[in-house]
């Protein structure tokens, strides 16, 4: 009788155990997931801002070509120094 309430209050204490173990691991496991989404989130504001600078400008270029104040060769050059 006494080894069955040993066995029982070991199994609980085990059972405690793990459930603070898996709590841990999933809280890591969410806070390494936060911190990858917050990085790509970062990345990808960063990229939308340069490459939609990068669009501006191109489109820019185009309404200068269009009205003539640039030729093919400017508007070229022009446009390959902003890609680069």
């Amino acid at each position: 009788m006494l080894v069955n309430i040993i066995y029982f209050i070991v199994f609980v204490i085990l059972a405690f155990v793990l459930s603070i173990a898996v709590k841990a691991i999933t809280r890591g496991v969410e806070a390494k997931q936060v911190i990858k989404d917050e990085k790509k989130l970062d990345f990808n504001n960063d990229n939308n801002l340069e490459n939609l600078e990068v669009v501006n400008q191109i489109k820019e270029l185009k309404n200068l070509h269009d009205k003539g104040i640039l030729d093919d060769d400017e508007f070229r050059k022009a446009k390959d120094k902003i890609l680069k």
